[in-house]
């Protein structure tokens, strides 16, 4: 019998929930969900090996042959055998070292079993479970990870004849999210909010058979949200040839797993420093070119600054920022027929001085950006601060009505407040979407978001300063409103004081007292 979305989280939460005496909350992502992918894995490979062997009952077949024809006709990956005797055997199977869990020696064994599956599948699986320190005794004790398989394994099977992929891929985002609320700012680092995702992927509108590259990939939603809103538009979200770069070795299992969770198995995550060393590169050695390039990348992040890269569009960013460095890679990485980016990032990018002012001017120069869209502050787990977005086009690709300038859009005011964070709902982000596809300037027809394109030379003329309240007067208005309200404040505050005064003389000359100013 299927399975309902609320019954598989539930229970996965109540397995993960079996961590609180071991470790923090942020800490149970690098458990929980490579204990999830191989159940998962496990109960797929066991669900076809009964297909398999169902189909094949009449066959007279030794083992090794019997293992050629189910690897070649039937399974897609393989769970080998750590084990093979003439009584028995052992496969690196969820339901075989489930039956050990009371025995010394799980972790180890928990461990050899995903180091097996990896290598056996060095082209899908290759480090997928991350570094595994978590099966070391000294981590988590071997009674905590018998409770937590234990849980798990109340999940029903996990495989595609018992849960569709929208179930399964659904709860591993929700689990995702439940990490980040429990976990707070540590949260940023792997997970971007599902409305601010959603947000950048329908500005950018990917098509069928296009490349999408995310350079700081996290868990990989701005991927998967790439190929369901295709989906969800009428395309063929498998089409997408998904990409990623992810510096932390156990996020980049996150996001791998994330991804095949989905039922997506067109993508490559690679692991390493995207600025430092990127990975993804022709033969040549110049950098690899997408149709479109997401990014949520960490804000002001201190680096070693390029000493020669041809990346340095403009300059080199500032040792203390490397806002503009993630910029200048995305802007590389950039297909020059078609190619679009959307990445966020704190406002400082806007308005500082010095070398990323120097950026700004030559990206401007070169037209390559096409849109500034200021978010409400409080939007993400891992900083309170407002964000904004800007959408990058490739040189001469822009629409004829954005050339020679930007589209500056003012958002931040649009929010619903929820309890630990701001959230754009659906309508909000309808708006934006709105107001970036409407030419027309001011208020955008049928929202009350203020719109602006300013031409390049005015923009110069303000020393490429992109501080969105140069450019929209609804922000300069409510600055004005807010001088004018403190005025009108200190005036009544006069009246009624002088109301007050003679009020307190007439009380006094008819003899009341007890009444003092």
């Amino acid at each position: 019998m299927a399975v309902t979305q609320q019954e598989i989280e539930n229970r996965l939460w109540d397995a993960a929930d079996e961590l609180r005496v071991a470790m923090p909350e942020a800490q149970y992502s690098s458990v929980v969900f490579p204990l999830m992918f191989w159940k998962y894995l496990s109960d797929t490979w066991d669900h076809t090996h009964q297909v398999f062997l169902e189909e094949n009952e009449d066959l007279d077949l030794s083992a090794e042959e019997a293992d050629e024809v189910e690897y070649s006709n039937y399974q897609t990956f393989k769970i080998p055998l750590i084990f093979r005797s003439t009584v028995a055997e052992r496969r690196a199977s969820w339901s075989s070292i489930l039956g050990t869990v009371a025995q010394h020696g799980l972790g180890e064994r928990v461990r050899a079993s995903l180091q097996a599956i990896e290598s056996a599948n060095p082209d899908k699986f290759s480090r997928l479970f991350g570094s595994m320190t978590w099966t070391s005794e000294t981590v988590l004790p071997g009674e905590v990870l018998a409770a937590v398989m234990r849980t798990m394994n109340r999940v029903p099977k996990m495989h595609e004849g018992n849960m569709s992929h929208d179930v399964l891929g659904g709860a591993y985002e929700y689990l995702l999210k439940r990490f980040s609320d429990g976990s707070g700012t540590r949260a940023g680092q792997f997970f971007t909010p599902r409305e601010v995702v959603e947000l950048i992927i329908t500005l950018l509108d990917p098509k069928n058979h296009e490349s999408v590259y995310d350079p700081t990939c996290g868990s990989g939603g701005m991927l998967i949200a790439a190929a369901n809103l295709l989906k969800a538009h009428g395309g063929r979200g498998y089409t997408l040839s998904l990409n990623g770069q992810e510096a932390v070795t156990d996020t980049a299992g996150v996001a791998r797993m994330n991804l095949f969770m989905h039922n997506l198995t067109e993508f490559k995550v690679e692991v390493g420093d995207t600025l430092r060393e990127p990975r993804f590169t022709k033969p040549d050695g110049s950098l690899k070119q997408f149709d479109m390039i997401v990014a949520n990348p960490p804000y002001s992040l201190k680096w070693k600054p390029w000493s020669n890269d041809p990346r340095a569009i403009g300059g080199v960013a500032p040792q203390s920022s490397a806002d503009w460095a993630f910029v200048q890679h995305m802007i590389a990485s950039m297909d020059p027929l078609k190619g679009r980016a959307g990445v966020v990032l704190p406002h400082g990018v806007l308005f500082r001085g010095g070398q990323e002012a120097a950026i700004r001017q030559r990206v401007l120069e070169h037209d390559l950006l096409e849109a500034v869209i200021g978010l409400p502050a409080n939007l993400f787990y891992s900083t309170t601060i407002p964000t904004c977005i800007l959408v990058f086009r490739a040189p001469g690709t822009k629409d004829p009505e954005r050339k020679d300038g930007v589209l500056f859009i003012d958002a931040s005011a649009r929010f619903t407040k929820a309890k630990n964070r701001n959230l754009l709902t659906d309508v909000e982000i309808a708006n934006i979407v709105t107001a970036y596809h409407d030419h027309s300037e001011g208020s955008s027809e049928g929202t009350d978001l203020s719109a602006q394109f300013v031409p390049t030379t005015e923009i110069a003329e303000n020393g490429y300063d992109l501080n969105i309240g140069r450019y929209i007067k609804q922000a300069t208005a409510e600055q004005k409103d807010l001088s004018t309200l403190v005025s009108a404040y200190n005036s009544a505050r006069t009246v009624r004081q002088k109301v007050e005064q003679r009020m307190l003389n007439a009380l006094a000359a008819a003899g009341i007292e007890g009444f003092s100013e």
